[in-house]
């Protein structure tokens, strides 16, 4: 059952070595909406592609990241695009929404073990992003898209390949996100799972498909402050 109503106790994360976590939307919150720039950049590279409206575009962006995890997937694999100019340009964003953020930084800090950002981005998107956090010097290491030979979370071979790569025991791993998705596989790896959500989520413009209903089995805890969060386990006392 999901303890989105319990205070997590520091007892339920001690077995933790490795610290893994998602980057957009989960390591800055929902309402910075850094995600939107992407996203046009993403519909307008559909519709220099294709040659089609913006709306026609945005449409079939989004049937691919549906069907197939991410807008890149689908383009490589009905188009057969060149994935890295994809990202450069996906990525070609402006970054100064973001500022330091030191009380998440010391929070990261002071997490026993490894952490890693486990991102369906790339390595510069991820080093751009936590780099204006003021978090980058924190993380150990970034698993991006072209780590996992472009195939985008949630699939199964991609998180296999992250732990093998990065020599992660799940059973002693702990997985940040902000899609309840993105949670099912790295809960049956024996993660403990934490789901992101906006702060005021009904105020807040969120995809259907990032929105849920509180009782999935594979989120062991649902918060809106990922700091607070991470400050009770790690406290002595919870």
């Amino acid at each position: 059952m999901t303890k989105i109503d319990r205070t997590p106790e520091k007892a339920d994360f001690d077995h933790v070595t490795d610290w893994v976590f998602d980057l957009d939307n989960t390591l800055y919150p929902h309402h910075i909406n850094l995600f939107a720039q992407i996203d046009k950049n993403m519909t307008a590279y559909v519709a220099a592609l294709l040659q089609m409206g913006r709306e026609e575009a945005r449409k079939l962006q989004k049937q691919y990241y549906l069907d197939h995890g991410t807008t890149l997937q689908g383009l490589m694999i009905h188009h057969g695009i060149d994935p890295n100019d994809f990202l450069e340009k996906a990525h070609a964003i402006d970054y100064s929404a973001l500022t330091p953020q030191p009380e998440l930084g010391q929070a990261i800090k002071a997490l026993p073990g490894r952490k890693f950002i486990f991102t369906n981005g790339s390595v510069k998107h991820a080093e751009m992003t936590a780099g204006a956090l003021g978090i980058l010097e924190h993380f150990d290491d970034i698993f991006d898209i072209v780590a996992a030979d472009y195939v985008p979370k949630p699939a199964q071979a991609t998180y296999d390949k992250f732990a093998a790569l990065k020599r992660v025991e799940t059973n002693k791993a702990a997985m940040f996100e902000d899609l309840p998705r993105n949670l099912t596989v790295p809960k049956a790896l024996g993660m403990q799972t934490v789901l992101l959500v906006p702060r005021n989520l009904e105020e807040t413009v969120v995809e259907w498909w990032e929105k849920t209903s509180g009782e999935e089995d594979h989120i062991d805890f649902v918060t809106d402050d990922l700091v607070a969060f991470l400050g009770k386990v790690t406290r002595s006392g919870g």
